[in-house]
This record gives structure tokens, C-alpha cells and sequence, in this order.
């Protein structure tokens, strides 16, 4: 079968009237060898999509964002060597140096401002202004780590850069964008939208699913940056990965940079480099990034040993880029991992629960095989060359493997995590109380514990919002918290996606621990 055929049949699902849709476009070298848009722009109003139309990229603007930054650091104008509070006068006092490279290489430690603002009950679908954000995320002095040693996907880290290159330039980002590099490059319809209240020539409208199966319309309330608040067209992409193959607005070595791995961690390094993430995809090198933002999802990805490019984008978060874009990848180049001759026993199914921590995630069967799922969301699990197994994430949070005595053994930089399988009637539940109050003033925040009926309810309120959680016990004193109504839109109040869970919460006596996947020992001591 032909490729274009092929990626045809691919996108056969969301190729009709009655559905938004997917673009892609597939290149080598200067050649286009794949243009195919499927599906609709505007279900309303019937316009289907075409390469035309502008669409979201969410946190592929991270990839800008960096290489403006590393220009302005060739002109002597900053370094990545800087303190961030050399640009930053409004920012708390972390105890620690923070430098730009911690930031463009997610290694700050800074909690994420989108989990701060879950965690601290303020909607983000709701419209905010930038201000909003910069005063939430510059609210949290805590860390999750020690700045260099570990990697956390962090948004924080990027909407400090984007306040960074605007002090710097003394110009708004989007006009430095469009001086720098869309200019330059004719990417004339790639620039910053910050809300999704904002009307652009040729905007394609974004969707979810309703709770019947039906779309609906996305929207996106908190003010968005560098971070992630680019729209863009596939033509545009496109022009954009031609540039990385063969710059021509800037130094050659600044893209090697952005491509090299950007920090060593315990040893190991890191697979993100500045703004862009080398990884192997069905065993061929590749180099890019993802984008995921409610209503939809896009990736952009090059192999540059065979100059093939990838370009997808949509106007839905209902599907994997990554999962589309492998099947391409192995259509044209072939898989050319070496897999063990003989698979290894599959993980045991189950909740599990890190053995001396607040880590937890669900084994289950999926459709074609086992899925992993974590509080962002659920991936597949896949076989590796060396025989373990992993998320299909652009950042897998570790490789698993089987232990002994039941305990799956997860490696991440060189560490290894044991987990045990969590069972809520091996451990006696802790002794709560109603009414237990906790606080963590420098966090601004504020937690209650009551029991309704026979739930244990937690709310917790900031300066900025409140809510009120559900928990459900897992195991010991570790809960997971919900929210307390089971509607849909009620929960897309807390988030723009609906996830397995908000956040653990461990309760003692002295003390209520919130972690997530972005924010770790998150502690409000008791009252």
C-alpha cells in the first residue's frame, strides 16, 4: 500500500462530517510526500480543514520559546547561566539558585502552574489574565527537587522564560517572534493566541467529548505564553522542521544545542534538550515535540538520519500523535528495534504504590495490550530492546520490570523505585478527624478534612479559588482525591481534561502530603 493510502486508512475515523479532525503532513527533505486533512475545521458550521487552517500546538511553542532565548544569548544580552531573579524581581526566595538553563531544560524543580492551580481550586478554563498566572506561579516557593537533580515536566519553567525574553527585549514576545523567526521564515500564521476567546483568520474550532459521545466545543480560560500558546498550520510547521534540518536564521549550533541533552541526572542524561526531545521511535533516532492543550493534541517530529519530517496536528485531544505518528514512521522506515526472542512475563495488573513513598499508578488491560496509567492520563505499556517495559509517553516516567516477591522495580535515572501492589483491607485506615485543619502559609494554602456520611471529603482553598475533593482510600493513609461531583463539566471545572485522579493526599496527625506527577511533598503542616 501506498503511504498516502496508508495514512488514509489511518485517519479513516475522523474523515467525515460529523467529526473534527487531523492534519498531516509528512516530508523528505524538500520533498512533501504525504498532505492529508481529515475531518472538520467547524462541525457548526460544516468548514472542513485544510492545511490553511490554524490550529493550537500547545507546548510545541516550547521549541520557539528556547531558540529565541539562545539567540538573544549569542547577542550578550542574557545567559543560561543567569539567575532568574536577576530578571524576575517578583519571584519568592527558593532557598537555591535557579539559573534559565534549569528552566529550558525542566530541571528548575518549579511546581507546575497548571497542577498549582488544580491543587489550589482555580478553574482553568476560567478566563484569567497573564498577570493571573505570573502571580500564581510565582506563589509557590516550595520545590520539587533541588535544581539539576531530576527532571519534572514543569509549564512554569517556560512562562518564566517568556517574562525573561520580554524584559530582556523590552518587547512582547509575539512581536519577537515575528521579528526573529516566523518573519524570516514566511510562518505567517504561526503567532501567539493567549485565550481562547480570541477570533484569528482561518481558526479551526477545538472539541472534546461530551459525556454521551458527542463533541462539544474546547475552550481554554488562563492566559497562555511561550509555554504553550501558539497556533499554527501545517504548511508553517512544515517550514519549521525544514529550518531545524537546515537552518537559515540562525547559527547551525544553536539547533544542536536545543536537539542535545540538556542536563546529566545522576549520571544519566536526560533525554530533553533545550525545548526539543531526542528519543528513538521503533528504533530510529528522532527529534521533536508534542503539544496537548484541551481540544487538542499535535506533534511535530524529524529523523534525521533519513530527512523524513512529521508534522500533525488537530482540533481534538481524543487520540495519540505519538501512537499516529509511530505507525507512519514504521510504514516508511521499518521497525528497526532489536526485540528479546522470547517475551518476558507481562506485569502483573493492579494498583501499586511506591514501597517508601507517595508514588502510585494502575497496570490494566487495554485494548491491544497492557496500559499504564498515572494521574495525567494513560499510555501504553511496550516492550523495550532490553526487555522491560515502558509508557508510550514523549517522556516516559520510567521503565518497569518485574521484582521479586510481586514488586515491580521502575528506573528512572539511574534510580530504581519498588512498588508493591496497594490493598486498602491489608492496613488499617488511619485515624482521621472532622474538622482537622492544615496550612501552608508560604504556599497559601489551606485544607480541611470533614466525613459525610461515610466519605472522607477534603477542601482546600488558596488565595485564588477552593474545593471541595472526594477520597478514596488505596492503601494505609494514602488517598486519592476526586472531585465530589461526578459530572463532567463539574470536573472540567478543576481541569481540562478528565484524570484518573487530582492528586494523592498521605494524612497523619501532624500533617496532609499532597503529590502528583508534577508536584511532589507538597505538606501543609496541621493546625
Amino acid at each position: 500500500m501506498n503511504l498516502s493510502s496508508f495514512i488514509d486508512d489511518l485517519c479513516a475515523e475522523w474523515n467525515g462530517e460529523r467529526s473534527p479532525g487531523v492534519i498531516v503532513a509528512v516530508a523528505r527533505g524538500d520533498e512533501d510526500i504525504h498532505r492529508g486533512a481529515y475531518g472538520m475545521a467547524d462541525l457548526a458550521h460544516g468548514c472542513p480543514l485544510t492545511f490553511r487552517s490554524v490550529l493550537r500546538i500547545a507546548s510545541q511553542s516550547k521549541q520557539f520559546t528556547t531558540l529565541l532565548t539562545l539567540m538573544l544569548e549569542t547577542e550578550g544580552r542574557l545567559s543560561l547561566d543567569d539567575d532568574i531573579h536577576d530578571y524576575l524581581d517578583y519571584l519568592p526566595d527558593y532557598g537555591t539558585r535557579i539559573t534559565l538553563r534549569h528552566l529550558a531544560t525542566n530541571t528548575s524543580g518549579l511546581r507546575d502552574i497548571l497542577d498549582r492551580m488544580i491543587i489550589g481550586g482555580t478553574p482553568i478554563t476560567a478566563p484569567s489574565s497573564r498577570n493571573f498566572a505570573r502571580r500564581v506561579a510565582s506563589r509557590s516557593a516550595q520545590l520539587n527537587f533541588a535544581p539539576g537533580e531530576d527532571l519534572l515536566y514543569s509549564n512554569t519553567n517556560f512562562l518564566f522564560l517568556t517574562e525573561i525574553l520580554e524584559a530582556v527585549s523590552g518587547r512582547s514576545f509575539e512581536a519577537l517572534l515575528a521579528e526573529r523567526i516566523t518573519g524570516p521564515l514566511g510562518m505567517s500564521d504561526t503567532r501567539l493566541m493567549v485565550r481562547d476567546d480570541e477570533i484569528l483568520p482561518r481558526l479551526a474550532a477545538h472539541h472534546r467529548r461530551g459525556p454521551d459521545g458527542n463533541w462539544l466545543r474546547s475552550a481554554w480560560g488562563i492566559a497562555i505564553g511561550g509555554e504553550g500558546g501558539l497556533v499554527s498550520t501545517a504548511d508553517d510547521m512544515l517550514r519549521w522542521l525544514r529550518h531545524l534540518s537546515r537552518p537559515t536564521i540562525c547559527d547551525p549550533a544553536l539547533i544542536e544545542r536545543m536537539e542535545r541533552s540538556g542536563a546529566t541526572i545522576n549520571g544519566t542524561r536526560s533525554p530533553y534538550g533545550i525545548g526539543l526531545i531526542a528519543n528513538r521511535i521503533c528504533g530510529h533516532p528522532s527529534v521533536g515535540h508534542g503539544g496537548w492543550i484541551a481540544g487538542s493534541r499535535s506533534l511535530s517530529v524529524r529523523f534525521p538520519e533519513a530527512d523524513l519530517s512529521m508534522a500533525i496536528l488537530s482540533n481534538h485531544d481524543d487520540f495519540s500523535p505519538l501512537d499516529l505518528m509511530e505507525k507512519i514512521a514504521v510504514h516508511i522506515l521499518g521497525d528497526a528495534r532489536k526485540m528479546p526472542a522470547a517475551r518476558p512475563q507481562e506485569l502483573p495488573n493492579g494498583v501499586y504504590r511506591q514501597a517508601d513513598g507517595d508514588e502510585i499508578f494502575i497496570v490494566e488491560a487495554g485494548a491491544d495490550g497492557q496500559v499504564l496509567t498515572t494521574g495525567m492520563g494513560s499510555a501504553p505499556l511496550a516492550e523495550t530492546e532490553d526487555g522491560r517495559f515502558e509508557p508510550q509517553s514523549a517522556l516516559p516516567p520510567f521503565r518497569l520490570s518485574m521484582g521479586e516477591g510481586g514488586i515491580i522495580k521502575a528506573e528512572r535515572f539511574g534510580r530504581t523505585l519498588s512498588f508493591r501492589r496497594a490493598d486498602p483491607g491489608v492496613e488499617d485506615p488511619p485515624t482521621m478527624r472532622a474538622d482537622a485543619a492544615y496550612a501552608c502559609k508560604t504556599e497559601g494554602l489551606w485544607a480541611t478534612l470533614n466525613l459525610s456520611g461515610e466519605e472522607w471529603q477534603l477542601r482546600l482553598e488558596s488565595r485564588d479559588g477552593a474545593s471541595l475533593l472526594k477520597l478514596k482510600r488505596i492503601s494505609g493513609d494514602l488517598y486519592t482525591a476526586h472531585p465530589v461531583d461526578d459530572a463532567i463539566h463539574d470536573q472540567w471545572r478543576f481541569a481540562p481534561w478528565v484524570l484518573p485522579w487530582l492528586f494523592t493526599v498521605r494524612v497523619s496527625d501532624g500533617a496532609l502530603v499532597i503529590n502528583s506527577d508534577r508536584t511532589k511533598n507538597l505538606t501543609l503542616p496541621a493546625c
